[in-house]
């Protein structure tokens, strides 16, 4: 009844138009340090069948965008603001009762740590079943025979035995398996997967991104990956929005973003991924400095502080988000890489021996290492 009821609501609400549309949305925490901008005016789309990558580093603000969506940060010191239209539907604002016929039956989440999101005192076969039987009203031996399927389908063997396991009995890789089986249970539109292959090993975590992907085309799902590996995405998405300080600083189709980067921030991640190229114990070329305080960002670009191209402008005036010459992509940023401002600026650094441009060049992690006293001196040292 809760599945049908769900459905009728969704059905009356317009069907023309994304799956999931979000504009200038915001998610603040009112702290007593001030107000944390943990999300800071975010515009997106996403359709039915289609893949979205968000990327970024820890603190960029993610994690916090999925959540918010969908409406999962429920403490009062939480402000929400702007629109999130799903299937036609705005989320901000609704209640909680009204989430909670979304939630399982039309959007799921894939979390970061299964050993955090599964129940350890709880069997496995119920973990899945209980979601059967409240959504969709399934009796009993009916929720079991669909939970025995969908262990199958997520490529656990054995999944008789494993119904009647407890988390702590399962390898990591198999508990991930078990948290999507619980995720595309009651048949959602749109899955989250947030960092779900952190703390498993390179051949766990290929395996894990394939299960994943395979579902979301079987199901026809729209699927929202966050990362903050652009390597994980770059196969795997149609789009990919990188985020810094809160904010998106370039969005793309992702063949477009890979072979045109435009934001210096998305630059420096793509040069942070490992080379197979690279001889052994090759040093990883990091990003200098740290994010931005979000409860007082600084004026400007967000990531001047940090920026090997950043000039007086970039610290003065903050960047909107602009077109590119390719349709879809946009980016923040005053001088963009590859194009011949961006060229003069970054020159202009080196030769002023700037330390987020010398480590931007040479891969110094001594320079890199600059760029956070360099930040927090206002460049005087």
């Amino acid at each position: 009844m809760a599945r049908s009821t769900n459905r009728r609501l969704l059905t009356a609400s317009p069907t023309e138009g994304p799956l999931l549309a979000v504009e200038d949305f915001r998610t603040h925490f009112d702290t007593p340090a001030g107000l944390v901008r943990a999300v800071d005016g975010v515009s997106l789309s996403l359709e039915r069948g289609k893949t979205l990558g968000i990327v970024g580093e820890s603190g960029s603000g993610k994690t916090v965008l999925s959540r918010s969506i969908m409406g999962l940060l429920t403490a009062r010191n939480v402000v929400r603001s702007g629109s999130v239209r799903f299937h036609g539907q705005e989320l901000v604002g609704a209640s909680n009762s009204q989430m909670r016929a979304l939630w399982g039956t039309e959007m799921a989440m894939v979390f970061q740590d299964p050993m955090t999101s599964l129940n350890p005192v709880m069997k496995i076969g119920r973990q899945i079943t209980e979601g059967l039987r409240f959504h969709l009203k399934l009796p009993k031996d009916e929720a079991g025979a669909q939970a025995l399927q969908l262990l199958e389908s997520v490529g656990i063997p054995d999944p008789k035995r494993r119904m009647e396991q407890y988390p702590h009995e399962l390898s990591g890789g198999m508990r991930q398996r078990v948290t999507i089986a619980i995720a595309l249970a009651c048949g959602p539109r749109l899955l989250f997967a947030d960092e779900p292959t952190t703390a498993l090993d390179v051949t766990v975590q290929a395996q894990i991104l394939n299960l994943l992907q395979q579902q979301q085309h079987e199901r026809h799902m729209g699927m929202v990956l966050v990362t903050h590996d652009l390597g994980v995405v770059a196969g795997r998405t149609d789009e990919i929005a990188v985020m810094y300080a809160g904010q998106i600083v370039e969005k793309a189709p992702t063949t477009t973003l890979f072979a045109n980067v435009r934001m210096p921030y998305t630059e420096a991640l793509l040069k942070s991924i490992p080379k197979l190229e690279q001889a052994s114990h090759t040093r990883l070329q990091i990003i200098g400095g740290r994010p931005p305080d979000l409860v007082s960002p600084p004026p400007g670009c967000r990531f001047a502080p940090r920026c090997p191209y950043a000039q007086p402008k970039c610290h003065a005036e903050a960047p909107p988000l602009i077109e590119a010459e390719t349709p879809g992509h946009e980016f923040r940023c005053w001088f963009p890489v590859g194009t011949q401002a961006g060229h003069d600026a970054l020159e202009r650094n080196l030769e002023q021996h700037l330390p987020a441009a010398e480590a931007a060049v040479t891969g110094d992690s001594h320079a890199a290492g600059l760029v956070e006293v360099a930040a927090e001196t206002g460049g005087d040292d």
